[in-house]
């Protein structure tokens, strides 16, 4: 039998196409030089993102890195 389509699934109100914004595939996966180093960090530091990546469901190192290239990237200009 067929599952029936109740109104409840049909969107509401007037609907907008909004432009395409997402990058192509290609410009996704750009890969970046990466170089490993050795760092000495307060254990609370590292605590408080590995609390921080349980939470976000994600690696404490990749935020780390990622926070490091944001703040080069803002003051590299």
């Amino acid at each position: 039998m067929k599952k029936k389509i109740s109104q409840q699934d049909m969107p509401v109100g007037g609907l907008t196409r909004v432009k395409d914004f997402l990058p192509a595939p290609e410009h996704l996966a750009v890969p970046a030089e990466k170089i490993k180093v050795t760092l000495v960090l307060k254990r609370t530091s590292v605590d408080f993102f590995k609390k921080m990546a349980r939470q976000h469901r994600t690696k404490y190192q990749r935020m780390l890195r990622d926070l490091i290239d944001r703040y080069a990237q803002h003051y590299a200009a």
